[in-house]
């Protein structure tokens, strides 16, 4: 039996340890927003966060996340149903074509402007976001609606101490 929170909820699950944490998700709770693209940590549509850090869920096995707190796209979502900043700023900027790989460019997105307090420059974007992958290459759409995001996320931080 294994116990993890997933976008805020307990889950008990009888899954064995080395099944990846992608599969899981979607498989056993039904969570598709995560996606599968290589299985092997090079494409990033199966991007999430584990105790607010982007993780590759495709190569993470279950046992690594063992009670800790999982956050998928479907879990950014606002509490009254509307999207997150990120996501609004992602439909104004228009940056998804097919779709696919979107729900991990905005989870690896958010974990950078989130890490840094929306404090993000051109040289962090880059590093970040190069490891995720668009067949149909929307990177400047993907960079403008980072850094919009971002932008607004500082403002709201400032002088704050929590992310």
């Amino acid at each position: 039996m294994s116990t993890l929170i997933v976008n805020g909820v307990e889950r008990e699950l009888e899954v064995p340890p080395d099944v990846p944490l992608l599969w899981v998700l979607r498989e056993e709770l039904g969570l598709t927003g995560t996606k599968f693209g290589c299985g092997k940590s090079l494409c990033g549509s199966c991007t999430v966060h584990v105790n607010g850090q982007s993780r590759r869920s495709c190569v993470t096995p279950l046992s690594v996340v063992e009670g800790k707190e999982v956050t998928t796209i479907e879990g950014i979502i606002e509490a009254d149903g509307t999207p997150h900043l990120i996501q609004q700023i992602w439909i104004e900027e228009n940056v998804a074509q097919c779709g696919y790989c979107q729900s991990g460019q905005i989870m690896s997105a958010l974990g950078l402007i989130i890490q840094r307090k929306g404090l993000v420059s051109a040289t962090d974007i880059d590093a970040v976001m190069s490891a995720n992958l668009c067949r149909c290459g929307t990177y400047p759409r993907i960079r403008r609606a980072i850094e919009r995001t971002a932008e607004v996320m500082a403002k709201d931080w400032e002088g704050s101490d929590e992310p």
